[in-house]
């Protein structure tokens, strides 16, 4: 409830920074096909046509089914929770009408998901009811204040972020006594998930991939599920693994060796990888303070391992982490179509990253860090403890 509140005074703030004379939340069955902003307005899933309307001027108002007034009321963040039986257009556009806003921002965007909650449907529904009182045409899109309200991370969000790294460091601790030759990656998962459920929290993503697990060369190397794949001597192994902590997530990747025998520490290849990697982290993270660009921090890595002779890898060099483990509109990357404007956008204090270079060892396997950071006034701060050595797995 203490973070609706806090989001809710946040966004009227932010109208004011955009020029935006109210902000409206419009959605339904939220268990089906919620806006992604929605936690931060209501405690919990609605069901029949909602709106939360938010006005630079200070005045708040939810229009809810009569069911969820109660739980929304609860939240005490609105000046008053109106509920409706037969339809909303009535106490809706009775309500536009009193705040007559010259600009309403709803939430659609072409270029960022996190802020497109808006349906197409319930588009059409907003022009025709507000299109009777003479305000269709006054819509425009949220995605600045959205954006703004996701990236800009109060120290409430922060702790729970950082609560949710401290359990992800101490599962891949465990883990790395866990790790040896013959085990494979599903029994490595298992191990990590048994983790995650003996201390109370979820994984955050799918369990499917959270933990993903990759040992050795020619795996999927992202976005798969663990395998029957045994660790053998001569692998690397990389873990790709987070935990959801009141609602706010991790997200980070460790690299392992597995030492073969006689072999005391890594070959050549596989430690100038990850020397390479570790310098474009840290490079990168050195580079990261508010008003550069993301597509000039994702340049500094890149170089980084291309210059060492690696072919560039296939993927922003960070995202933001929130509520989601891909959140937020800024992204470090590069200028591909698919990142459309998000690595234009300039970085703000109160973001979260990932940064997280790979590269392949032919015949060995992917070498990755995904560290987490967060860009402070001055610069960036790390978030998780950066691995700086090469975790070594003996037979």
């Amino acid at each position: 409830m203490t973070l609706i509140r806090e989001k809710t005074r946040q966004a009227m703030d932010l109208l004011n920074e955009f020029d935006l004379d109210c902000w409206l939340t419009f959605t339904r069955e939220t268990e089906i096909n919620g806006d992604p902003v929605l936690p931060f307005l209501a405690p919990g899933h609605l069901t029949w046509h909602s709106a939360f309307i938010i006005a630079r001027d200070g005045r708040s108002r939810a229009i809810v089914g009569r069911y969820d007034k109660r739980s929304v009321q609860d939240a005490g963040a609105y000046d008053e929770v109106v509920d409706y039986v037969t339809g909303f257009k009535e106490p809706f556009q009775e309500y536009m009408a009193v705040l007559d806003p010259r600009t309403i921002a709803v939430n659609y965007s072409q270029g960022s998901e996190i802020c497109d909650g808006l349906t197409h449907g319930m588009y059409l529904t907003l022009i025709d009811v507000l299109g009777e009182i003479g305000m269709a045409g006054r819509l425009v899109t949220s995605e600045k204040l959205v954006s703004a309200l996701r990236e800009r991370k109060s120290a409430n969000e922060i702790g729970r972020i950082k609560e949710a790294i401290r359990h992800t460091e101490e599962i891949y601790e465990m883990v790395s006594r866990f790790v040896r030759p013959g085990r494979t990656e599903q029994e490595i998962a298992a191990f990590m998930r048994a983790e995650v459920a003996r201390r109370g929290l979820v994984s955050a993503w799918g369990e499917a991939t959270c933990p993903a697990v990759f040992t050795g060369p020619d795996t999927a190397q992202a976005h798969y599920g663990p395998t029957g794949r045994t660790v053998e001597p001569g692998h690397i192994l990389n873990m790709d693994f987070g935990v959801r902590v009141d609602s706010y997530c991790s997200d980070m990747q460790r690299t392992f060796y597995i030492l073969k025998q006689g072999e005391t520490a890594a070959p050549a290849d596989v430690k100038k990888g990850f020397e390479t990697i570790l310098r474009a982290v840290e490079e990168s993270k050195s580079a990261m303070k508010p008003g550069v660009l993301g597509l000039d921090v994702d340049a500094v890595a890149r170089g980084i391992v291309t210059a060492a002779g690696y072919e560039e890898f296939p993927h922003a060099l960070g995202h933001q982490v929130g509520r989601f483990p891909h959140d937020g509109t800024a992204l470090l990357g590069p200028r591909w179509e698919k990142y459309a404007r998000k690595p234009f956008r300039p970085l703000e204090p109160g973001m979260v990253f990932t940064i997280e270079p790979r590269l392949t060892i032919p015949g060995k396997g992917v070498v990755t860090i995904e560290e987490m950071v967060m860009v402070t006034e001055s610069g960036a701060e790390w978030l998780s403890e950066p691995q700086r050595e090469l975790i070594l797995v003996r037979a």
